[in-house]
């Protein structure tokens, strides 16, 4: 289920990230390591997977709708840095990309057209993809999503939605629960892979994935947290997921405030508190 004809590079999200796109056909050199041709519009860089659009990367940077996608870029990645506080960047340009962070659990980006699922469904083994958009988020990026929900029907893979708002740690809280509880339900199925997906997969993504690894697999949230982004460079809100543990795990009204604890509150938990906290996730499946 791997992408055998993709290729590795160093990660596509450190900031002295540069790409000089000359020849397919010529080799180059960026950043101290060896660069080879694309082959079939598809990299691999350090375990990030990159699915590049059929055209490549805009060979005429001065029309009109390189500028306009130039422009989302620079105020998305500009929001990003301001209000997620980390140096990470989305580049929509070079197509989806994702990261395998265990067998059955992959975390990427948004699939721009339907070519994507199929790859995804070919290459990867992908049986159900978790999608943490709201409307608004697709629409500034100019996804065709009813496409893309088509070809998920077609090829027999589960499309789910449990929208959070993108560079906000309340709501990304608030819907963490649900999130997870669709997540674990669809590795808990055994029937292939889950994408998860949010519009870069820097915040809300890797944030719902970290959380199912705290809560359902045994992890401290630290080593969650830990492990994935040594996969996958990123910067999710590690409050927003304390924030959510506690909500799951409080059992006393009169308990003091998430806001009152310290800093480092929840990152671990009793076994008590997991199993509280796994039931009432589960309890969530179909809300």
């Amino acid at each position: 289920m791997g992408a055998a004809s993709n290729i590795c590079f160093s990660s596509l999200f450190t900031t002295s990230l540069q790409i000089d796109v000359l020849s397919k056909q010529t080799k180059k050199k960026w950043a101290g390591h060896f660069m080879v041709p694309i082959q079939n519009n598809s990299i691999r860089l350090g375990g990030i997977y990159c699915k590049l659009s059929d055209s490549g990367i805009e060979e005429n940077p001065r029309s009109k709708r390189a500028t306009n996608s130039k422009n989302r870029m620079e105020e998305y990645n500009t929001a990003m840095k301001r209000m997620m506080r980390n140096p990470y960047e989305y580049h929509h340009e070079l197509g989806m990309n994702y990261t395998l962070i265990t067998d059955n659990l992959i975390v990427g980006s948004q699939p721009q057209k339907p070519e994507d699922i199929d790859h995804l469904k070919k290459e990867e083994g992908v049986a159900y993809i978790l999608n943490l958009q709201q409307d608004k988020d697709v629409e500034y990026w100019g996804i065709d999503l009813q496409s893309i929900i088509r070809t998920c029907h077609k090829l027999g893979i589960r499309h789910m939605r449990r929208p959070a708002k993108d560079f906000d740690p309340n709501s990304l809280r608030n819907e963490l629960p649900k999130a997870v509880s669709s997540l674990e339900w669809a590795i808990s199925k055994g029937k292939g892979r889950v994408y998860v997906h949010c519009t870069a997969g820097l915040g809300r993504a890797p944030a719902v994935a970290i959380a199912y690894l705290f809560w359902f697999c045994g992890m401290n949230l630290n080593t969650a947290y830990d492990m994935l982004t040594s996969k996958r460079p990123c910067g999710p809100n590690k409050r927003a997921i304390r924030g959510a543990t506690y909500d799951l795990a409080k059992n006393d009204p009169w308990k003091e405030s998430f806001e009152s604890l310290s800093e480092h509150a929840f990152e671990d938990i009793a076994d008590w508190e997991r199993n509280l906290i796994q039931n009432r996730v589960r309890s969530l499946r179909g809300t």
